[in-house]
């Protein structure tokens, strides 16, 4: 599992571990890791030219000493200061005494920069906030219009590092070398589109067992997966029922059952009016006509996809004493009080724009702090939700570590993938998952079934939930 901690957590770790080693140590190890990384990146490093962006903290001095290394095997470095008087002096020692070089933040600096082949980006670091300042944010423009390859230390300048927001200009880039552990922000939309790969330079810092949030890679996921045993049947595995579908919208209760056929529960039960068009397409769906409080057996419901106006399924459904998945119109029609009130688990799972709707903000305040609306909805309505979107954000009511997942692609904005979703999470639910690892574990494979149903070209919702098995397969052969 991929865990990221927050400023103060990691500034306590560094400081911890710099009073046990020798003056200068834990630079040097950073800086060794971020130069290895950078003539990876550049391939050949001889004759490479290498411009160093540097402010005036120890990122700053991360990327001179990683530029005198550079340097001493052969490529012609350049450092641009942006703050000259306060520039890490032993790092500025260093890559001059290996031959660099040193230019102000001014129109030598752009030169340098158009004609690089690599960018390292040391201007600020994790202590950064709200965007770079105008002599920054001329160069990163200038960064932006070269062909150079960018590297990042610690973190791309000018993102936020606990919240993974992007509050002005910011530098973007190819690789982002991490010290120690992982950031919010190189894990959570928006500021993820601006680290590109990230890799991880362990540097000794001890870090408390409780991160800040965490990430579900294959293994983890495969641990959590429902595995019936020789003597289940179809009940012993979980009943999930599916209250979804209108007469407008009788294709998101299909796609919903899709999903949930697949997530590991035993058996699907569904309710509402979309019966004949579910069954048609898959018979070995229980459909009831009866309302969902006379369905029979059901560990778990997922109610609210293309329910419409339908108000009385979705509150008829939340008064029951089992673990609930609410979507879509359901989201709109439910009362806060009455899902607060629940004893049973909820998981809510909305787009940012149903978040907006339901914390009464504007969407892109929502885009724009993802992390934050997450575990303010989640503390609101006192459930686990599921925040959908490139990168997907699980929080509890609780304040836990939240989880975050980026398997998906870009080709899962498609009508219907939510509803595969929820299904998808509505049977992990009722298999006896937690609300938190069903939302995880769905979003997990949810994506991975996109990125299988795509392969660089458009896939419909249909075409998702058809490779949720080879997803579920990868996962468990690891």
């Amino acid at each position: 599992m991929r865990t990221a901690y927050s400023v103060e957590t990691v500034r306590a770790a560094e400081r911890a571990l710099m009073a046990r080693l020798p003056e200068g140590a834990l630079m040097q190890r950073a800086a060794a890791g971020l130069a290895a990384a950078c003539a990876e990146f550049l391939g050949r490093v001889y004759g490479s030219r290498v411009v160093l962006l540097v402010g005036s903290g120890d990122n700053g001095g991360d990327a001179l000493y990683a530029g005198a290394r550079l340097a001493r095997r052969g490529a012609g470095v350049t450092a641009v200061l942006l703050a000259p008087d306060r520039a890490h002096a032993g790092g500025l020692a260093a890559l001059r005494r290996a031959g660099g070089s040193v230019v102000p933040a001014d129109g030598a600096a752009e030169q340098v920069i158009l004609t690089a082949d690599l960018v390292v980006d040391g201007i600020v670091g994790i202590g950064g906030r709200g965007g770079l300042r105008a002599d920054a944010a001329r160069l990163a423009d200038v960064v932006e219009r070269s062909r150079a390859g960018v590297v990042a230390v610690d973190l791309p300048s000018g993102v936020e590092a606990d919240t993974g927001e992007v509050l002005g200009a910011a530098i973007r880039a190819d690789l982002t070398v991490t010290f120690g552990t992982y950031k919010p922000g190189l894990l959570i939309d928006p500021a993820r589109e601006y680290a590109g790969v990230v890799r991880l330079v362990e540097i000794g810092l001890e870090l408390p067992a409780d991160a800040g949030l965490e990430s579900l890679q294959h293994a983890d996921v495969a641990r959590r997966l429902p595995v019936p045993a020789a003597e289940s049947d179809k009940y012993r595995r979980g009943v999930v029922g599916i209250a979804a579908g209108s007469s407008r919208y009788p294709g998101a209760a299909v796609l919903a059952v899709s999903g949930a056929l697949r997530g590991g529960a035993g058996a699907v039960r569904y309710v509402g009016p979309a019966g004949d068009a579910v069954i048609a397409r898959f018979p070995e769906t229980l459909v009831s006509d009866r309302g969902a409080a006379k369905a029979g057996r059901v560990q778990a419901w997922v109610v609210g996809p293309g329910a419409g106006d339908d108000a009385g399924s979705v509150n008829e459904v939340l008064g029951m004493d089992v673990p609930v998945l609410l979507d879509a119109d359901g989201l709109r029609l439910a009362e806060r009080d009455t899902v607060r009130g629940r004893t049973a688990p909820t998981l809510m799972t909305p787009h940012a724009g149903e978040a907006a709707a339901l914390l009464g903000v504007r969407r892109e305040e929502v885009e724009g702090a993802r992390l934050a609306s997450v575990r303010e909805l989640a503390a609101a309505y006192r459930s686990t939700v599921l925040l959908k979107g490139s990168t997907t954000l699980v929080a509890d009511a609780e304040g836990g570590a939240v989880r975050v997942n980026a398997t998906g692609t870009g080709w899962l904005a498609t009508a219907g993938s939510g509803d595969v979703l929820s299904g998808l999470a509505g049977s992990l639910l009722a298999a006896g998952l937690p609300a938190r690892d069903a939302g995880s574990v769905a979003a997990y494979l949810h994506g991975l079934a996109g990125r299988f149903a795509a392969e660089g070209a458009p896939a419909g919702a249909h075409d998702v939930a058809a490779r949720i098995p080879e997803a579920w397969r990868d996962v468990v052969r690891g």
